[in-house]
């Protein structure tokens, strides 16, 4: 690393820090003015909502637009060097293009490395906190929904199907289970009511039946009431929205792997958000050589022109994530192709960039 190359990274870093304390000011000022009525109807102090919410809104936000807010950062340092005739000075000092390019790599491998640490467990916990804060105080509190005819399976041999279960009240009716060793059916349970008892941690039924199956042999009973300690929580059978954002990656594989036993659908948005977290960060890298590169040769319009066009690049990338996104989750699109498809593009981009770039 050189002077030029300091000199070129200090400008990276002050303009994308500059930028994004810009940007936090900005969304928090407009998030208080349509959050204000929901934290003056519960006698909220600043205090509190800053360290209950905040704490969590900030880094969510922060690593949502980071991607995009680098990229419109480098574009703007860039396109004022080239304005004023400084790439043109190192370049006909006789630098390469590419050797050009080194502290942009430098930054963007420092930044994604930044945001991939971030995505995987900062910014997770920091949903926790904002999650938590909106459900109690600014989202409507609405009762869970009901389910009904809801099966699933809690271990290699065990299924259960609960034919009605309220989460607000812990409990359901028409409670099956069936446990099944290789493809025998070895026994069934019944039971009219389930209440799950939060002091033993154990489910309640009444109204019992049991059967028994070995070969052509059958045993049949009935009891009043049994209690079963089983592998579930009444928590799980809650549906929360947007859950994943929320669980750390070592988390959110062990959610994964344990509704994949149960058999479970509608696993494409896990998925989708957890290879994000790595593509997110190699999308910083593909986003600061693009940048680098469209702002660096001097045109009439300058600044503004270069900004425009980074605008451009930027609502095409997000189209992009939205779309593969929605064929993810909607369709049959691979969840891994999905979150790395704007990758591939843009990386193929920035190649077509650098091959017409002046050298």
């Amino acid at each position: 690393m050189k002077k030029i190359d300091w000199y070129i990274l200090r400008k990276f870093i002050g303009t994308f820090i500059y930028s994004l304390m810009v940007l936090l000011v900005i969304s928090v000022v407009i998030d208080i003015t349509e959050k204000i009525d929901d934290f003056l109807e519960h006698n909220l102090s600043l205090g509190f909502v800053f360290m209950n919410y905040y704490i969590g809104f900030i880094p969510h936000i922060a690593a949502l637009l980071f991607p995009l807010f680098i990229f419109i950062s480098v574009i703007f340092f860039t396109s004022k060097m080239a304005y004023r005739t400084e790439i043109v000075a190192i370049l006909s000092a006789g630098v390469s293009f590419r050797r050009f390019l080194r502290p942009y790599w430098v930054g963007a491998i420092g930044f994604g490395a930044i945001l991939w640490v971030a995505n995987q467990w900062i910014v997770p916990k920091a949903n926790r906190i904002r999650t938590t804060f909106e459900t109690k105080y600014v989202k409507d509190q609405k009762d869970q929904k009901a389910l009904e005819d809801k099966s699933m399976r809690i271990d290699t041999s065990t299924y259960i199907t609960f034919g009605y279960y309220d989460p607000n009240y812990k409990n359901g009716s028409n409670f099956i289970l069936n446990r099944i060793e290789g493809q025998n059916l070895e026994y069934i349970l019944r039971a009219d009511r389930v209440t799950y008892d939060t002091a033993t941690k154990k489910w309640k039924l009444e109204g019992v039946s049991e059967r028994r199956i070995d070969g052509m042999k059958e045993v049949f009973a009935t009891r009043p009431d049994t209690a079963l300690k089983l592998a579930l929580d009444p928590s799980e059978l809650i549906e929360i929205r947007n859950r994943q954002e929320g669980m750390t990656t070592p988390e959110l594989r062990e959610y994964l792997a344990k509704e994949e036993l149960r058999g479970a659908e509608g696993l494409s948005v896990y998925y989708v958000e957890e290879y994000r977290r790595t593509s997110a960060a190699v999308a910083v890298v593909i986003l600061v050589l693009i940048g680098a590169i469209i702002s660096s040769k001097k045109v009439r319009g300058g600044s503004g022109l270069h900004l425009a066009i980074g605008i451009v690049i930027s609502a095409t990338y997000i189209l992009f994530m939205q779309f593969s996104t929605v064929f993810a989750t909607k369709a049959d699109l691979d969840p891994l192709l999905a979150a790395w498809i704007p990758n591939f593009v843009f990386a193929g981009l920035a190649f077509y960039l650098y091959l017409r770039a002046p050298k």
